[in-house]
């Protein structure tokens, strides 16, 4: 798991993996893209711990990352999270495998995902993890028909909280040699080795997001970080509003100013021995 900040933290309301997903990236990036898709929510995914296992070196995985962050995969950004009655902000690395455009971080910033729009239906997971059955086991090799008569045991699986490593352990291991009906086998023993239900474990309530720039670090609204970036990191204007804070808040290139005109406003109080003094005529 990573330290804070650069731990994995999947977008919600993604398309289903394909094998051409990342297609639209230069390949470089898209086999890192590839290998964060695959990984673990919480995995670490700083540049450091992606260079000890990709064959890229850290600059040239800094600016893969910065890629992905322009092409709408990635985002930098902070929760406020409630965890046994404690208010804690933990930073977040935000990776969706659908790329997403401004309007969509800055709703998702807001806590409003706006729905995807309409798409062709598409396979369960369970009727996927049948079909590919047969790459695991060659015996064990599935007709459409059959998937889909056994993707409703595979679905009770998978809502019992099973992954889809402990079906295909379940399925495929001691094996009898040959087997003569991969259907019935597979049907007996998805019933007869049905696991328990699992209580999934509770996500601290999300009260508060905000997005980062990825250059910078600086929090700022969803309008002024632009692929992720801030104005000042792009080249432009510094954006006072940029840093967040109530209305009637000081702009950050004026706090000091007001911090030196709120000393001069403060009466001075004497030295220690004058005021001893003073106690002494009283």
């Amino acid at each position: 798991m990573a330290n804070p900040g650069y731990g994995k933290h999947s977008a919600p309301g993604q398309l289903r993996a394909t094998g051409h997903d990342f297609a639209h990236l230069r390949p470089r990036d898209a086999a890192v893209a590839a290998y964060i898709d695959g990984l673990c929510d919480g995995a670490d995914i700083s540049v450091k711990t992606l260079a000890k296992v990709l064959p890229y070196g850290q600059c040239a995985l800094r600016t893969t990352l910065n890629r992905l962050q322009e092409a709408g995969h990635l985002r930098r950004g902070r929760e406020c999270v409630e965890a046994d009655g404690v208010l804690l902000w933990v930073t977040r690395t935000f990776f969706s495998r659908t790329a997403r455009d401004d309007a969509w971080w800055a709703a998702y910033a807001q806590g409003d995902v706006p729905p995807d729009a309409p798409r062709r239906p598409t396979r369960s997971r369970a009727f996927v993890l049948l079909a590919a059955l047969g790459r695991t086991a060659p015996s064990l090799t599935l007709s459409s028909a059959h998937c889909t008569a056994l993707e409703p045991r595979v679905t009770e699986w998978l809502d019992r909280g099973a992954t889809e490593g402990e079906i295909l352990t379940a399925l495929t291991q001691g094996l009898p040699v040959p087997v003569h009906s991969a259907f019935h086998l597979v049907s007996a023993r998805l019933r007869d080795k049905l696991p328990p239900a699992r209580s999934a474990p509770a996500r601290p309530a999300v009260l508060l997001r905000s997005l980062e720039c990825g250059e910078c670090r600086a929090p700022g609204s969803p309008e002024a970080l632009l692929g992720g970036v801030c104005g000042a990191c792009r080249g432009g204007p510094l954006d006072d509003t940029l840093h967040g804070g109530p209305s009637g808040a000081v702009p950050p290139r004026l706090v000091r100013d007001r911090m030196n005109a709120v000393r001069e406003g403060l009466v001075r109080r004497s030295p220690p021995a004058a005021r001893k003094k003073r106690r002494q005529r009283l």
